[in-house]
């Protein structure tokens, strides 16, 4: 996930995606995520965080999670930041930045993304589950990781919140 904006998007996170976080081996949020109680309620009811700062976190955000995380997932080299720059010349600018990762995971424009470039960096954003700006629906990504490999890319839409 990434893009929470919590409280300001919304008030809480969506009740199915919470409802996934104890079957997963791994969340990662891809910056933004505006309160410090949303990172202790990921890191309460996940087994493993993997988290960046994004643009709208402030101090107490930035001295708990870095800029870019880097993990080794089964053989998968996965990374996480928040910007990665407009959409022209990403795969580019990505591919030179990260010579290193299979899977990039970022955010910041709440657009959800899924590109492979050619030297084979898989870029992922997932959207945001609470703020889904000009998408049609608010969303979050889930995938699986086997040997090194990853497989599964789901986007899942949210429903429309009712006011």
């Amino acid at each position: 996930m990434s893009d929470t904006h919590l409280p300001k998007r919304a008030k809480e996170l969506p009740a199915r995606l919470l409802a996934e976080l104890p079957h997963a081996d791994v969340v990662l949020h891809a910056g933004d995520w505006v309160d410090t109680d949303t990172l202790d309620l990921l890191e309460s009811r996940s087994r493993r965080l993997i988290g960046v700062y994004g643009n709208n976190d402030g101090p107490e955000l930035r001295a708990r999670l870095a800029e870019v995380a880097e993990a080794d997932l089964d053989g998968l080299r996965l990374g996480a930041v928040h910007e990665t720059g407009p959409a022209q010349g990403r795969e580019a600018r990505c591919s030179a930045r990260f010579p290193d990762l299979d899977v990039l995971v970022f955010g910041h424009s709440h657009i959800p993304w899924d590109t492979t470039t050619p030297s084979g960096l898989r870029l992922l954003n997932p959207g945001s589950p609470t703020d889904r700006r000009r998408q049609p629906y608010c969303t979050y990504m889930t995938a699986t990781v086997t040997r090194g490999r990853l497989t599964d890319v789901e986007l899942h839409r949210l429903p429309r919140r009712t006011a």
